[in-house]
């Protein structure tokens, strides 16, 4: 009589970092990794503040994603809580994604990544992304030029955005995890709760429509979430956190047509997310120099007692 049991295959699970400089593509390898946003997603650097952790369940595998903030130089304390966020990772996880832009040389953000992985004997692939964005024949003195820099388990050619060999890495990364248990549901994507990915997406909105040095002081406070069951619709209201009075004037332009424009753009996303109607509610508040007050960045939902 066969053995069923023996010839089950074994399940593997882990947690998988996504380390890079800022603006490499992590939080879009993510979300087309999950299949649905739940990070956001922006042309301007430091857009992810927390880890956000996306679940992939498959049949035989559950890989846990940890979207980090880019590393870069702080210049706050809001800086140093993104730093000891994503340094903190390296030392957690079964394996590192080390993601950088393939369109951009080698340079000392990338230095300074590789002096972290010294200290760890946690495996890392590389991951080269927006292979799309070159062409092909610049790609090998890329990854040779990499390799000459440190010992990488993989070295996995990408794009993000198109999903250009996403699946292959995806296998690499089953390949090498432990066998573990299944950590989340087989319908969760992920560990962050419902009021934490709404003000993301109108924090996502804000930084796609203003400019220059705003988006940076931007913080999103969810104030209240509503379901009212006689009209079937969810009343959300949240404030949009500033740091100076010339920035709520952008933030809410002429006539208010800015403050409606990001309202208008992410309710939509925020309907695909809950699946119900929803009446958004947004205003602007100053909190001078919040990213420099512990009180200020605890209340915002940065807490490093957490990391």
């Amino acid at each position: 009589m066969l053995n069923n049991a023996a010839e089950t295959k074994k399940f593997k699970s882990g947690f998988i970092s996504i380390i890079g400089r800022p603006n490499v593509g992590k939080s879009t390898f993510l979300n087309r990794v999950i299949g649905q946003k739940i990070a956001i997603m922006s042309d301007k650097p430091q857009t992810t503040r927390n880890k956000i952790q996306g679940v992939l369940t498959l049949a035989d595998a559950q890989m846990i994603f940890i979207d980090t903030p880019g590393i870069h130089k702080p210049k706050h304390k809001l800086g140093d809580f993104m730093m000891k966020v994503a340094q903190n990772t390296l030392k957690e996880v079964d394996l590192i994604l080390f993601m950088v832009n393939a369109q951009e040389g080698f340079g000392r953000g990338e230095e300074f990544i590789l002096e972290k992985f010294k200290a760890i004997q946690t495996p890392v692939f590389l991951v080269i992304n927006k292979i799309d964005q070159i062409h092909p024949d610049d790609l090998l003195p890329i990854i040779e030029s990499y390799k000459e820099k440190y010992s990488f388990q993989e070295i996995v050619p990408i794009s993000a955005l198109e999903g250009n060999n996403v699946e292959r890495l995806l296998s690499q990364i089953k390949e090498i995890l432990p066998e573990g248990p299944q950590y989340y549901p087989a319908d969760q994507v992920t560990d962050h709760p419902e009021r934490f990915i709404i003000t993301e997406l109108i924090r996502e909105k804000a930084l796609h429509l203003t400019r220059e040095e705003i988006p940076h002081s931007i913080a999103v406070v969810l104030d209240k979430m509503e379901h009212q069951q006689d009209k079937d619709l969810i009343h959300i209201m949240a404030t949009v956190i500033v740091e100076r009075d010339s920035q709520k004037g952008i933030i809410i332009g002429k006539q208010g047509s800015m403050l409606k424009e990001i309202g208008k753009r992410a309710r939509t996303d925020i309907e695909n997310l809950l699946g119900s109607k929803v009446f958004l509610e947004l205003w602007v508040k100053v909190q001078k120099d919040w990213r420099n007050k512990m009180s200020q960045l605890r209340d915002y939902g940065f807490n490093e007692d957490e990391y």
